[in-house]
């Protein structure tokens, strides 16, 4: 038996999220049909991070085993030849059989990307939340100063979370654009993130930006640890997954 690590890159518009759910189309679902149809083997694979429906990823890992006697690094490009094409293995290799990807230290990145103009663009609907009001990127990036850390993330967590604690840390907050852009992306890289918290953050910053708060804001709420004093929720098609590194 062989323990293949895959990273998985996928357009989550028409996903019911990563996790499989019976009845409704999920990345994990088509990915253990995939190797099923490949191997011929029932497996379920594995996932380091459960992407909430409507989220993409550029880089998300999942592990499986199995007794196929492909070659590590080309099954990423046999699965692809089973795959549709919202979902697609960008890189495949064998790791120990006792290598779990939820159980190992990790950084994180993912991408919020906003499309800041008072006209929406059509072409961007699926990868970007189209924001109206003109942001200020500099109160954004000072609001986002006081995230960078460990804190009790309470704030900016999902009351639904099953989470045993809501501590974490971000290891830095990037906020890429300009005031002639239309594009602006939020990057945020920590040890692991709780359900909606990028999504919330987003939120929060916006608020930030187009004026409604100062950046102060932000560390009063996180010093508050109450879900109800933070920004609103962000669509989930403007998040990306974009990298996992095991430590």
């Amino acid at each position: 038996m062989r323990r293949i690590l895959i990273r998985a890159a996928y357009d989550g518009t028409d996903f019911h999220g990563w996790q499989f759910q019976p009845g409704v189309r999920t990345v994990e679902g088509e990915l253990n049909r995939a190797i099923k149809e490949l191997t011929g083997e029932e497996t379920q694979v594995i996932g380091a991070s459960r992407t909430d429906a409507g989220v993409h990823a550029l880089g998300n890992v999942a592990v499986f085993d199995t007794e196929s006697a492909i070659p590590a690094d080309r099954f990423g490009i046999a699965l692809n030849t089973k795959l549709p094409e919202d979902v697609k293995v960008v890189a495949s290799e064998e790791v120990p059989e006792d290598f779990h990807p939820r159980r190992v230290s990790v950084k994180k990145t993912y991408e919020y990307r906003i499309y800041n103009s008072d006209i929406p663009n059509p072409l961007k609907r699926r990868e970007f939340w189209a924001v109206p009001y003109k942001l200020d990127l500099d109160k954004m990036r000072a609001a986002a100063s006081y995230l960078v850390g460990t804190h009790d993330f309470a704030t900016f967590c999902s009351v639904h979370t099953q989470a045993e604690s809501t501590v974490r840390t971000i290891f830095s907050i990037e906020i890429i654009g300009s005031k002639e852009d239309d594009e602006i992306k939020i990057v945020v890289t920590g040890n692991g993130f709780l359900y909606n918290m990028i999504r919330i953050i987003a939120g929060t910053l916006v608020e930030v930006g187009r004026g409604s708060h100062e950046p102060e804001w932000v560390d009063e709420i996180l010093k508050g640890t109450d879900r109800t004093l933070g920004g609103p929720t962000a669509p989930p098609q403007g998040l990306i997954l974009r990298e996992i590194v095991f430590e």
